[in-house]
Formats: structure tokens, sequence, C-alpha cells
């Protein structure tokens, strides 16, 4: 599953970062490092960009963006 596809409050595990050069670098740099749990806090208005909530800190990604992560194990209402 994507990390694009996760809804509000869905938690899930990093299981790869897919993109290419610079780009996935900087996702990596980020904390989107396999086995790391990813919670969806919430998605802006118009549905783009998402905040989500990674090692205790809260990053935004574009919806295209965070579809180049792949997660399994989702899970509800965890924050």
């Amino acid at each position: 599953m994507r990390l694009s596809e996760l809804r509000e409050g869905q938690t899930a595990t990093v299981v790869r970062v897919g993109g290419g050069g610079p780009f996935r670098r900087r996702l990596l740099e980020m904390g989107f490092l396999r086995g790391t749990e990813v919670c969806v806090e919430k998605y802006a208005p118009l549905k783009d960009p998402m905040e989500l909530i990674l090692k205790g800190y809260h990053v935004s990604l574009r919806v295209e963006e965070a579809a180049n992560v792949d997660v399994e194990g989702v899970r509800d209402g965890e924050r």
C-alpha cells in the first residue's frame, strides 16, 4: 500500500522509499526509513498536502510525493 492511500488518523510502517536521486535522498534524510512508524495527522482542506508525524516531528508531503513511499501494517486511531 502507498502512504498516499492512508486516511487521517491511520498509522503504518515504512517498507520502501521509491523515487529517484535527490528526491529519494531527501525523504531518507527526513526519516522515511524502513521500519519507521508514520501517522497521518491530517490532510489540507483540498486534500494536498498531507501532514505526517514520524520520529516525533511533523512533516508535510504532497500526495504525489507520498505515493513513492510503500507502507504496511496499517492501523486506525493511533497518534
